[in-house]
């Protein structure tokens, strides 16, 4: 939790966008029947996707890329500019079979640039001449089993077609067009609706496997809230001078913190967690009417942060507490609101809201896929 202290209120909401756009853009989605032209033929879905992973790999990827971003409303953040990852772009994409890329979006208040190997990304956006780094987890998965020099067999893509519609409502793999390519696309819908997305849909070439679009849909949005899709796209040897691009050395630098391990209680009393924590820990069992699901303590002796998980799923809201004068996340740009003997800065969209307060020595942040009225409600029942 150490960066939420330094980063801006700029940097976080660029931050959101781009692990969104990151965890889209590595997968690729999008909601529509695509472009115009021949399409594949029909197949179950399971049969198309291993078709997809087994297909021999893409010497290279040359692209040519649209991001549309609609998650933030006009007005959001006080003297937001116009970067590409708030306002959408267009721009190109390079991919090498080496696990390095490059995905460069273009506006006129400067360009962002993300670069990316097996190991680490980093982003730049010139419009706040900020760069940030960040180490990738280490892959679990991929195209061929793990040992092995074999594809993907159709049984354990059928497995796990299986297990993942204990979760979500798979569509059948819709034979279509993006960017001139032959594509399959399939939607994907939570089963449990209590949070604010609707549908994501994945899109990928029918012959090559290379995902080719991705959107996310919201609620009642007759428009994808983010969506990243290739209009046009080459297959053939990228050179590395494509890829390899460094930010301008006197950059503003924000090291993203991997993952840490905390000390995590489930329902235990708060006397035990405030212990852990070195200061009272609020966490009521309940949080309208969601149940506690359990309290992770992070941070170096001296600055802890307590993180409450009330529910699960889709409707998860997470709080964390961090008591003391040193400073967390810079929200002070964001709408002013008023809340229960205290003011909070909030920033409301069409996936979730983000609410900052203080109450006496303790600051608050709350997140979850939950419109901004029942954040404010959640806020509120904390103290």
């Amino acid at each position: 939790m150490k960066f939420l202290r330094t980063l801006s209120t700029r940097g976080l909401v660029a931050l959101l966008v781009v692990v969104v756009l990151l965890g889209v853009g590595g997968t690729a989605i999008a909601i529509g029947a695509g472009g115009s032209g021949p399409v594949p033929p029909a197949k179950p879905l399971a049969q198309a996707l291993h078709e997809g992973l087994a297909a021999p790999e893409a010497q290279g990827v040359t692209a040519r890329i649209k991001f549309t971003n609609r998650l933030f409303p006009s007005g959001a953040i006080v003297g937001q500019v116009g970067s590409a990852l708030m306002s959408g772009a267009s721009g190109r994409l390079w991919s090498r079979p080496d696990g390095r890329g490059r995905l460069e979006l273009q506006s006129s208040a400067g360009d962002v640039q993300i670069v990316w190997n097996q190991k680490t990304v980093t982003i730049y956006d010139a419009s706040s001449n900020t760069v940030y780094r960040a180490k990738l987890p280490a892959s679990r998965s991929g195209r061929r089993d793990k040992g092995s020099s074999q594809p993907l067999s159709l049984m354990s893509v059928q497995d796990f077609l299986t297990h993942a519609g204990q979760h979500v409502t798979l569509s059948a793999a819709v034979p279509s067009n993006v960017a001139g390519q032959k594509a399959y696309t399939v939607t994907a819908s939570p089963k449990d609706n209590r949070g604010l997305l609707d549908v994501v849909q994945f899109a990928w070439d029918a012959s090559h496997g290379v995902p080719l679009r991705a959107a996310i849909y919201a609620k009642s949005a007759s428009k994808p809230v983010l969506a990243l899709e290739a209009t046009k796209i080459a297959y053939g040897p990228v050179p590395l001078s494509s890829v390899d691009i460094a930010p301008p050395a006197g950059a503003h630098t924000v090291q993203l913190p991997t993952k840490q391990a905390g000390a995590r209680h489930k329902q235990g009393a708060k006397a035990k967690e405030s212990a852990v924590a070195g200061f009272p820990v609020t966490a009521p069992k309940t949080l309208l009417g969601l149940k506690r699901a359990g309290v992770h303590v992070v941070g170096p002796p001296g600055s802890k942060t307590a993180l409450v998980v009330y529910g699960e799923g889709p409707g998860a809201i997470v709080a964390a507490e961090h008591y003391g004068a040193d400073q967390v996340a810079q929200l002070g740009a964001l709408p002013m609101v008023s809340l229960d003997g205290a003011t909070g800065h909030e920033l409301s969209t069409p996936l979730g809201t983000i609410l900052q307060w203080r109450r006496g020595d303790v600051t608050y942040l709350l997140a979850g896929s939950v419109p901004a009225a029942t954040a404010e409600a959640a806020a509120n029942a904390l103290r």
